[in-house]
C-alpha cells in the first residue's frame, strides 16, 4: 500500500498539468490592473487621500453583491496608499479584519484583541474584561502619533454575531483623548445592512458609501480571459468554456468570484481525468460540485439565530414535505431557542431571517394573504436530498441539541 502512493506522487510529479500558475484563480490573487473598477478605486482613493497630508479620511462603507470586486479594489488602493506614505515616511498603518472567520470576530473581545495583536500588543484569546482588552488597545494605539485605517470585512458577520456595541466603540475612538486617528473602512456583501444599525452607529460609519454593482457576462468574460493568461499553459482551453463561465457567474447575479472558482475546479476536474485541454464537459462537473459545497458553505458561516431556524425547518420537512408556514416554524424554533437556553427572536425577526434563506436560495418562501387573518410565508426547502444529513448534522453541533 505504502509502495503504492509512493507511485501515485512520483507520477503526479512527473504528470503534466493544465495550470501553469493555478493561484491567479484564487480570490486572494490580487491583479496589477483590475478591470471594471477604475471609477470605484478612485472614489476610495479620493477618500483616503488627506492621511497621506495627516489628516483624518472620512469612515467609508463599501458595499454590493458577492464577487463585485470590494475587497480586491479596497486592498488594491490601501496597498498603494501604504507604499506612497512608506516612501514619504508617512506615519500611516492599514488593519485588515476579515469578520466572516470565527476566530477572530465571533466576539467583542476576540475583535479587539485581534486589533490589539496587530498593534503589537500581547492579548490571551480569553480571561480579561472587555474594559481592560480595550485599555490595552488604546495604549497601544497611542504608542506613536499615526493615522490608522481600520477595514473589516464581511462588517454585516461581525453585528449578526456581536451586536453593534463594537462597531459603536470603534467610531468614538477618536473622541476620547487619543494621540492617533482610526478611520473605519466596512465591507459587506449584504446592500441592506446599514438600514439595521443602530442610528448612531450608522451616522458615524456611513460618512461616505460606495457601490459596486454586479459585473455583466461580457466583463466577466475579460476578467476571466485576464487571469486565464496567467493561470492555465497556452491553449488548453476549448472553444466556449470561458463563455459558459461567465454565463454562469452572470446568471449568480455578476458573482466574478465564483466564474473564477468554476475556472479553477474545471481545470483540477481535467488534471484528474488526465486530460490536456479543459472542455465543457469539465465545467458541468464543477458546477455541480460548487453548487453542493456552496450550500455547505453558506450554512456553516451564518450565525447561531439562522441555524435555530433552519433546524427548525429541517424537523418539520420530514413530516410535512414542503408547503410549510411561517408559524408552525416559529413555535419549533421558541421551543429550540428554550431547549438551547437561547434568546427568542420575535417571529417577524424570524420571518425576516427566512427570506434571507430565500434569497440565498436555500428555501422557497412565498408570501400568502389569509385574509383577515394576515399574512404568512409558505415555505418549501430547496437543498438537495444528498447533502441534507450533512447540513443537519452541521446545524446539530452548532446549535448543540
Amino acid at each position: 500500500m505504502e509502495r503504492g502512493l509512493d507511485v501515485f506522487f512520483e507520477g503526479f510529479l512527473r504528470k503534466e498539468s493544465v495550470f501553469f500558475d493555478k493561484r491567479a484563480l484564487q480570490s486572494s490573487y490580487a491583479p496589477e490592473t483590475i478591470l471594471y473598477r477604475e471609477e470605484q478605486t478612485k472614489q476610495i482613493a479620493n477618500i483616503l487621500a488627506p492621511a497621506l497630508r495627516g489628516d483624518k479620511p472620512s469612515n467609508l462603507f463599501i458595499y454590493g453583491k458577492t464577487g463585485t470586486g470590494k475587497t480586491l479594489a479596497t486592498k488594491h488602493t490601501t496597498q498603494k496608499l501604504i507604499a506612497i506614505a512608506e516612501r514619504e515616511g508617512i506615519p500611516l498603518k492599514v488593519l485588515y479584519i476579515n469578520c466572516k472567520l470565527k476566530r477572530s470576530a465571533d466576539t467583542e473581545y476576540r475583535l479587539i484583541a485581534q486589533l490589539a495583536r496587530e498593534l503589537g500588543k500581547a492579548i490571551p484569546p480569553t480571561g480579561l474584561p472587555t474594559e481592560e482588552v480595550y485599555r490595552l488597545f488604546f495604549k497601544a494605539l497611542n504608542k506613536q502619533k499615526q493615522n490608522y485605517i481600520l477595514i473589516l470585512d464581511e462588517i454585516d458577520q461581525l453585528v449578526n454575531k456581536t451586536g453593534d456595541n463594537a462597531l459603536y466603540n470603534l467610531t468614538r475612538i477618536n473622541e476620547e483623548d487619543t494621540r492617533s486617528q482610526i478611520s473605519l473602512i466596512g465591507v459587506s456583501n449584504d446592500v441592506m445592512f446599514v438600514d439595521n444599525l443602530d442610528p448612531r452607529v450608522k451616522s458615524s460609519l456611513s460618512e461616505e458609501e460606495i457601490v459596486f454593482p454586479p459585473y455583466n457576462a461580457m466583463q466577466i468574460q475579460a476578467i476571466l480571459k485576464q487571469r486565464a493568461e496567467v493561470a492555465f499553459n497556452k491553449d488548453v482551453l476549448e472553444y466556449g468554456v470561458i463563455e459558459k463561465c461567465a454565463a454562469y457567474a452572470a446568471r449568480d447575479h455578476g458573482d466574478a468570484r465564483r466564474a473564477l472558482e468554476l475556472l479553477r475546479v474545471a481545470g483540477e476536474t481535467a488534471d484528474r481525468k488526465n486530460s490536456k485541454k479543459i472542455g465543457i464537459e469539465h465545467i458541468d462537473e464543477a458546477e455541480e460540485k460548487i453548487d453542493r459545497d456552496r450550500v455547505i458553505d453558506i450554512i456553516t458561516t451564518q450565525p447561531k439565530q439562522y441555524h435555530l431556524v433552519l433546524y427548525s425547518i429541517l424537523s418539520l420537512h420530514p413530516n410535512r414535505g414542503n408547503n410549510l408556514f411561517t408559524g408552525e416554524v416559529y413555535e419549533i424554533y421558541k421551543s429550540l431557542c428554550n431547549k438551547t437556553k437561547t434568546s427568542t427572536l420575535t417571529q417577524r425577526r424570524v420571518s425576516d431571517i427566512i427570506s434571507e434563506f430565500d434569497m440565498l436560495g436555500l428555501v422557497n418562501a412565498k408570501v400568502i394573504s389569509k385574509g383577515r387573518y394576515g399574512r404568512t410565508r409558505d415555505i418549501s426547502l430547496e437543498i438537495n436530498g444528498d447533502v441534507l444529513s450533512k447540513i443537519k448534522n452541521i446545524l446539530e453541533d452548532s446549535i448543540r441539541v
